[in-house]
């Protein structure tokens, strides 16, 4: 078609001739709406990036003789990146004397590696790099899913929270343990 009688076709329509594929022979044209695509597009691009997950390492630091109760709070900070699918680097910084002994912090990373391996894996093995140890572990699941799962779970609590406006989840959780309990006191 002429692009003379094409421009008046756009015209006619109110609409915009668009050329699709210029390196094609003939050249290709459209007749749309250029506001309307150009808003439909950016409006993808941005649905793209909301879902687009950034990979971030998370870095734990350890000594060799740390506390059973420090060892569980840092465990603790661990499972929680990896459930967010996050990577988490774990350094084991040794001093003085602890030098000579690299097996205590190659147990303590092997034992870390158990106690979380229903989360994640071990990506990296554990090596000394001077006077720190290094292991990387990676999550079983993906950036996307567990972001994806975080969103499901807001939304369970917006919906819980319309449900029953004015009511926190402690005051409804603080009701149900203690239905049972002024059941028992009035028999």
């Amino acid at each position: 078609m002429p692009l003379a009688k094409a421009l008046e076709l756009a015209q006619e329509y109110d609409l915009d001739l668009v050329e699709v594929a210029a390196n094609a022979r003939p050249p290709v044209c459209k007749l749309m709406d250029y506001g309307k695509f150009k808003y439909e597009s950016a409006m993808k691009a941005r649905e793209a990036r909301k879902n687009q997950a950034h990979t971030v390492i998370k870095e734990m630091k350890l000594r060799p003789k740390i506390d059973p109760h420090d060892y569980d709070t840092k465990k603790g900070h661990v499972v929680r990146f990896l459930k967010q699918g996050d990577k988490v680097k774990i350094t084991i910084m040794f001093r003085g004397r602890e030098q000579s002994r690299p097996e205590l912090g190659y147990r303590l990373l092997q034992r870390l590696a158990e106690d979380v391996q229903d989360l994640g894996f071990v990506e990296s093995n554990p090596k000394q790099d001077g006077r720190n140890m290094i292991m990387v572990l990676g999550p079983h699941k993906k950036k996307t899913e567990a972001m994806a799962e975080a969103r499901q779970a807001q939304e369970a609590r917006k919906a819980e929270a319309k449900a029953h406006p004015g009511r926190s989840q402690n005051a409804a959780e603080a009701e149900s343990t203690e239905a049972p309990a002024e059941a028992s006191a009035e028999a």
